[in-house]
């Protein structure tokens, strides 16, 4: 019916639904869509049409897209304990330290629970790197980038 070829209207038609996801996405005010298809080179009564289409669909694509999102576990609580070995058969005065944590987690309504191990010189290297990543956040393009994925 339309005359074309058929990887044509299936380029055209994942290309408008890309526009519409991430311009619905980053929440765009009306003149920056319109600024942003105007490059496209289509006719005025197009992009009019394109404005609508995304104005009035721009809710129902975030719902959607956050209820395709995935559910990533949360955080609920956290033990931990130390233990450390100060002597086996083999070896009378050896200190083996060793860090027990339980991971409480949520997911989907549903706890569960993660025990993990390590040794102290490991947990302090994983703190440094967590608090690196965390002074990361600070800066202006990280704040920048998170700004525009709300």
């Amino acid at each position: 019916k339309l005359n074309m070829e058929i990887d044509d209207v299936q380029r055209a038609v994942e290309g408008l639904t890309y526009l519409l996801t991430e311009s619905s996405k980053l929440m765009i005010s009306e003149l920056d869509f319109q600024d942003s298809i105007h490059v496209l080179g289509f006719s005025d009564d197009l992009n009019d049409l394109l404005l609508q289409l995304y104005l009035d669909n721009r809710k129902e694509i975030r719902s959607i897209l956050n209820e395709l999102a995935p559910k990533f576990p949360s955080y609920h609580s956290l033990e931990w304990r130390l233990d450390v070995q100060l002597a086996s058969r083999s070896l009378r005065q050896q200190i083996k330290p060793a860090v027990t944590i339980k991971l409480h987690l949520n997911q989907n309504e549903v706890q569960t629970a993660h025990v993990l191990q390590t040794d102290p010189s490991t947990l302090l290297h994983l703190i440094q790197q967590l608090e690196q990543a965390l002074g990361e956040m600070k800066t202006n393009h990280c704040r920048r980038i998170a700004r525009n994925m709300k």
